[in-house]
């Protein structure tokens, strides 16, 4: 199988088929909501004109002001990047909860204007099915999962898919162009200066709002800058070049087409779109056809990418620390899955209760886009006016002045959208971006800040990997469908210090608790449970618990046999006197108590009446769904507990005569996960078991991102390198306790890792500490430990948070 082969961007017009697809189909859809406003105002030869020059004025100036933001920022962070640099961390968070929602809106946009095209050429598409539901909303919501389906089998499967129909709209849009000037002559709108007068100025602004739609997209240029080769100077200049091909060709199309589409088209036909009607009537035949074919492709293409730009955002923030480690957990095709099913959900809810009509969303869609290019007009200005004060020169102060023009247009159409379209959707960001921004603050105060390894991480992550679209660049030899990121000073990794065990502090468990329910399954735990105690000469509990709401509490067995109580009572207390017989013919002392209450909290209690020192459980290990619906008294155990817990999966094969030979240890460097070696060198002493020392490096392979990334390739080495030697150090004291122990450094997901290397060296059990979160923290943020514990059939031990000490 070969190798990845690094495949940056070398010249702009790559460049422009990699990130291009979103801007680059805008004409596509624009025109129709603008033309039915004016059409309808009775204003089409006032305003039509200035609305478009307007649109074409804000192009250019946009496009100038990134020119700067490619010069300074050449990371692949862009404008976010720029904006955090000068406004700091509240930017970041109101950036990343502003792009979450642009990609849904751009999904939703996209999605919306590829059925408007197929339902042009299939009209019954528009006729209602049931319950007041067209056609074409099922068939969009059917799409969207398979887009979003295909987007989470890997950026090489999307790529096959969707291939690189940002050329084929270019191609499309210049036919357009052509054909327009062949057939009607080169005729540029005019400008009629009453436009911005009385009655007219709302139907300009208006129509200039819902044509602010072809601005969306420019941000993925700035992102772009680290995806090619040369030098940073070089790098920039490419960048901007692929800007001006896309952002030309939609300014040309609107000046060009624009007009003829005007002239052409009926707006107000329900049936079929503008633009197919005017390539309908300039295109030969079959070229309109095939037209639509290019479109449905395109906007496809493009809702791939916002599903990808929403993957790699994911994966960035979670670096962070702004997002729980679940939402950016990467599946088996090494992309983050649940952010884009969370998408199709979303869309799939708003396309039933708001349709499927691009203009819906067209406004809002522009909305965020303008909040974001504001941000970064203004943070362009900031740093002008902060070189302007070092050093003051006339080119300078032009640039500044031009810059603020931009910033001041982005602003003041942020301002008109809102205003225009408040009361049709752009209220929703004064209730998400807040509602996000609050999620943002709440995982990072709670995960912690970054180390400046995960900072750099979720800055190539979130931002150069985000939604470029899926241009032919983007295969490479390999077809890995990623790019490498900008070479930059490489951070400095923490050293962290191995902790210094107390080889006199014993660990061994003396008395072990085994709870029972009556069921084969649960009996799974009993033969490690008694080896365990003759290996330890410890006392072995087992109970029992009638599951009751309320406070917990003992139940006497002497009670229970002079009253008439419950069946369940009497039943179980036979049970376990049964398997207590059992379990004394073979030399081991044995008790056994009944307990009513809650069955994990009553655990608990008696963990802590009777001096408990290893629960000993069977779990199911359920996942998905299944899980969050049934819960798992496993979980509530170890969330509860204040000992150690050894949690079994039941297995078919009879247990070994020595299961647990070698202890596989996991640990990530910190004091936390170390609290867990006492426990291991007391049980590998008594058990005459070998330790296998794990840690996974926080920095991914390269190969994850799909291309020799020398960054990231830099940064996994240092890592590695400290791994190894933060085990050397931990290893030394197992050697000088006289415990056999041997050091790996691999993987990149903790989880997958751990079972891996579990199964390849027949581990005999797994010990870890855990965090042991409950209620919102683990629905939200996830466990490593319960992932192992779901798909590994290897006994796990864990050492809760809340540990007591055992008295000595």
């Amino acid at each position: 199988m070969a190798g990845n082969v690094t495949h940056k961007l070398s010249n702009s017009f790559e460049g422009a088929l990699a990130g291009g697809g979103d801007p680059a189909t805008s004409p596509l859809y624009v025109f129709g909501p603008f033309l039915r406003l004016i059409v309808v105002g009775g204003v089409v030869g006032v305003t039509f004109g200035a609305a478009v020059w307007l649109v074409v004025f804000t192009i250019a100036m946009v496009s100038a002001m990134y020119r700067l933001v490619m010069l300074w920022v050449t990371d692949g962070s862009g404008g976010s990047g720029l904006s955090e640099e000068e406004f700091g961390g509240w930017a970041v968070k109101i950036n990343a909860a502003i792009t979450f929602v642009e990609y849904t809106l751009t999904f939703l946009v996209s999605m919306a204007a590829m059925v408007t095209f197929i339902a042009d050429r299939f009209p019954p598409l528009n006729n209602v099915a049931f319950l007041g539901i067209q056609w074409r909303t099922f068939l969009a919501i059917a799409l969207s999962i398979l887009t979003g389906w295909l987007v989470n089998r890997g950026p090489k499967t999307a790529a096959r898919a969707f291939g690189p129909a940002t050329a084929a709209v270019l191609g499309l849009l210049w036919a357009m162009v052509i054909f327009t000037i062949i057939k009607t002559g080169f005729h540029l709108p005019t400008i009629n200066f009453e436009a911005f007068t009385g009655k007219y100025l709302h139907f300009t602004l208006g129509g200039f709002t819902r044509m602010l739609a072809v601005m969306t997209g420019i941000e993925v240029f700035a992102n772009l800058v680290a995806a090619y080769d040369g030098s940073a100077e070089q790098k920039s200049s490419k960048a901007f070049g692929s800007l001006i091909i896309i952002m030309g060709t939609t300014a040309i199309t609107m000046l060009i087409v624009g007009p003829a589409i005007r002239d052409l088209s009926e707006p107000l036909n329900e049936h079929v779109s503008v633009f197919t009607q005017t390539m309908d009537i300039l295109l030969p035949q079959p070229l309109p056809y095939v037209g639509t074919l290019i479109g449905i492709a395109v906007l496809l293409s493009a809702s791939a990418a916002s599903a990808q730009g929403l993957q790699n955002l994911a994966l960035g923030l979670r670096e962070r620390h702004y997002i729980p480690g679940s939402m950016g957990m990467r599946n088996k095709y090494e992309v983050a899955d649940k952010p884009v099913w969370l998408e199709v959900g979303l869309v799939a809810i708003i396309f039933l209760l708001a349709g499927t009509q691009e203009e819906t969303y067209l406004a809002i869609y522009a909305a965020g886009v303008f909040v974001l290019l504001s941000m970064t007009g203004w943070a362009v200005v900031k740093r002008l006016v902060r070189q302007l004060r070092e050093k003051f020169d006339t080119p300078h102060l032009l640039i500044l002045i031009g810059t603020f023009l931009a910033a001041g247009i982005t602003s003041a159409a942020t301002v008109v959208i809102f205003e225009e379209r408040f009361l049709e959707g752009a209220w929703t960001y004064f209730l998400f971006i807040p509602m996000l921004f609050v999620a943002f603050t709440y995982f990072r105060n709670r995960l912690g800040d970054p180390g400046t390894v995960e900072e750099r991480l979720g800055e190539l992550e979130g931002a150069m990997l985000g939604g470029f679209g899926f241009g032919q660049a983007f295969e490479g030899e390999a077809g890995t469908g990623e790019k490498e990121p900008e070479e930059a000073p490489l951070p400095a990794p923490s050293k962290p210090v191995p902790v210094k065990v107390t080889l006199g502090e014993h660990k061994l468990p003396r008395h072990i608790l085994v709870p029972l329910d009556g069921s084969s399954f649960a009996e799974h735990s009993l033969p490690l449970a008694e080896m365990l105690t003759k290996k330890f000469h410890a006392d072995l509990t087992l109970m029992s618990v009638m599951q009751t709401p309320g406070m917990t509490r003992s139940l006497s067995l002497d009670e229970i046999a002079q009253k008439k109580v419950s069946s369940w009572q009497v039943g179980q207390e036979g049970y376990l006197k049964g398997i207590a017989e059992k379990i004394q013919q073979k030399g081991l002392g044995v008790r056994y108590l009944l307990r009513a209450g809650r069955v994990a909290e009553s655990i608990n209690d008696m963990v802590s009446e009777q001096g408990v020192d290893l629960v000993v459980i069977t779990t199911h290990g359920r996942t998905g769904v299944q899980r969050w619906l049934l819960g798992s008294v496993a979980n509530r155990i170890v969330q509860l507990a204040t000992r150690p817990v050894l949690i079994i999966r039941p297995v078919e094969k009879e247990p070994e005569p020595e299961p647990f030979k070698k202890l596989l240890v996991t640990l990530d460097g910190s004091e936390f996960a170390e609290r867990v070696l006492p426990h291991v060198i007391s049980w590998a002493s008594a058990l005459n078991g070998e330790v296998l020392l794990l840690r996974v490096p926080q920095v991914p392979d390269a190969e994850m991102y799909g291309a020799q990334v020398d960054e990231i390739q830099q940064m996994r080495q240092e890592a590695e390198a400290d791994a190894r030697a933060y085990l050397d150090g931990i290893a030394d004291v197992f050697t000088e306790a006289g415990v056999q122990v041997r050091t790996f450094v691999r993987g990149s997901r903790p989880a997958l890792t751990i079972i891996e290397l579990a199964e390849e060296e027949s581990a005999g059990v797994m010990m870890m500490a855990t965090h042991g979160r409950g209620g919102l923290d683990r629905l939200f943020m996830g466990s490593v430990t319960e992932r192992i514990v779901q798909h590994t059939h290897c006994p796990v031990f864990l050492v809760p948070v809340h540990e007591r000490r055992q008295a000595t």
